[in-house]
């Protein structure tokens, strides 16, 4: 196998005395997409934030690109080209929408994410680009959140329970833009309650219990019984 773009080696976490994460390790190959799921409480979104450079670790817990981050700040492991589109969306309420685009680039990373490349992505955002992002339904919120994160041209795009309060419709407009992203170039970590779309757009698949990976495995090799038992610790 080719070396990973992203390894997490023995994965602690912490907030405060309380540990969220006990030797989580997990790796993502160029171009591919790995779905993280379990239940609330299970470390899905510490382990996000682990990466992202929200929650600090030993340097080499996490390597990216070849490189140790994990005592990065967030801004530093951004411009390393690692995007967070984080749990309930985040957006400015201030702003509108292109205004919240346009901060997803800052950082000034090249790359082939552009304003006119999020609107081909996600046509309504460019009829409600001048409206403010409160306006936005919550399933155009989400599109606006990953327009945000893909405009700072990232490698590794990290998406924090994408489907969350959404419709089943609304959810499957999303994931079917996913293909799309990976045909770009990018590799995708995916933090999902809903089983059923984890499965169905990921290449891999850990399974978090407890803040420990209870299950590991392809997509297509793992058995709704192994699932169950290490989604619900059975």
């Amino acid at each position: 196998m080719p070396e990973p773009l992203l390894s997490v080696r023995a994965l602690d976490a912490y907030y405060g005395d309380f540990q969220a994460l006990f030797g989580v390790s997990i790796s993502v190959q160029r171009g591919q997409a790995v779905a993280v799921i379990g239940a609330n409480g299970a470390g899905k979104s510490t382990l996000l934030k682990s990466i992202a450079g929200l929650m600090r670790s030993r340097p080499d817990a996490i390597v990216f690109d070849g490189v140790p981050i994990g005592n990065l700040p967030a801004h530093a492991v951004a411009r390393r080209g690692i995007a967070l589109v984080p749990e309930g969306r985040r957006l400015f309420p201030s702003l509108t929408v292109e205004e919240n685009l346009l901060i997803g680039g800052q950082g000034g990373r090249p790359g082939p994410w552009t304003l006119a490349r999020i609107y081909e992505l996600f046509p309504v955002l460019a009829e409600r680009r001048h409206m403010p992002s409160t306006s936005l339904s919550g399933g155009q919120q989400q599109m606006a959140a990953i327009g945000r994160a893909l405009m700072s041209n990232p490698t590794l795009l990290l998406c924090d329970e994408v489907s969350l309060g959404l419709a089943p419709i609304v959810v499957r407009e999303i994931y079917a833009r996913l293909p799309s992203l990976l045909a770009e170039g990018l590799s995708l970590i995916i933090v999902e309650q809903d089983i059923v779309q984890a499965l169905k757009a990921a290449n891999h698949v850990y399974c978090l219990q407890e803040g420990r990976v209870a299950l590991a495995g392809a997509a297509g090799t793992l058995t709704r019984e192994a699932i169950s038992a290490a989604y619900f610790g059975a």
